[in-house]
């Protein structure tokens, strides 16, 4: 049930870190934002990496995510204006790694990001996306429990199914306690090398056992993805024409259609 007027939110999740969570929130929500969707990007991540990559110093935030779940400022007066038209951020600040220990002792310390929703007088977007922590942890269940849906990014190497189990075990227990209507977006193959043997067998059985839960598309290993964030630029806006911005606007798109 929905209490806000923000936006379909979708987190973008996997407890394992180095599995495109982060280039893929900056380059779906850059994409939904070049396809004319008014789109909100939320940095959960108290690396900060989705905020730097959009050319934003995290020290120059003065009120960010951090802020937000202490409640020592609201959702509108956090959100900042991007280099891109129609992309807005929710910044990581310098105190997100604290705030882990802080919110084990607040009250319903999982609700925390979902209150600051219900309370956002703002304009409304068409897309909320938040790149959530590597870790299965307090922040990941705010993002978790305030979310309509989540994507799951998963790399294609030997041990992809691995931690799958346990992030699917956390979803299936955040629907049970904290969020019933929390939806499976999907799940976004990245770093796909086609011509390696491995990428393509695991690619096979993911497909086989999630079905039509697996995005047709596809993100390639692909240098421009991984040179664009020293940038501080989404990769359309580094190279329109590589692999991975045609691969990100396709994701778009095929993300758009599943949301119906």
């Amino acid at each position: 049930m929905k209490h806000h007027n923000l936006g379909r939110v979708i987190s973008i999740a996997n407890q394992k870190g180095g599995v495109g969570k982060t280039t893929t929130s900056i380059n779906l929500a850059a994409s939904l934002a070049v396809l004319e969707k008014r789109v909100l990007l939320m940095d959960l991540d108290p690396q900060g990496n989705t905020t730097s990559g959009l050319g934003i110093d995290k020290k120059e935030i003065e009120s960010g995510m951090y802020e937000v779940l202490m409640d020592e400022s609201t959702l509108q007066d956090a959100i900042v204006e991007t280099e891109c038209e129609n992309l807005s951020l929710l910044a990581a600040t310098m105190d997100l790694a604290g705030s882990e220990v802080e919110l084990v002792n607040k009250d319903k310390r999982e609700h925390r990001l979902q209150k600051a929703f219900s309370k956002y007088k703002g304009e409304m977007f068409d897309y909320v996306v938040i790149d959530c922590p590597p870790a299965l942890n307090i922040l990941t269940l705010n993002a978790l429990t305030a979310s309509d849906a989540v994507m799951i990014t998963l790399q294609t190497e030997f041990y992809a199914m691995e931690g799958l189990s346990q992030l699917m075990d956390t979803i299936r227990r955040v629907r049970g306690a904290l969020n019933p209507d929390l939806l499976m977006d999907g799940i976004l193959l990245t770093m796909v090398d086609r011509r390696n043997n491995l990428a393509q067998q695991v690619e096979g059985e993911v497909r086989e056992y999630f079905g039509q839960q697996v995005y047709q598309q596809v993100i390639p290993r692909n240098v421009r993805l991984s040179e664009a964030p020293s940038y501080g630029v989404p990769v359309m806006y580094h190279d329109i024409r590589s692999v991975g911005a045609k691969a990100y606007l396709q994701v778009a798109q095929e993300f758009m259609q599943r949301q119906g």
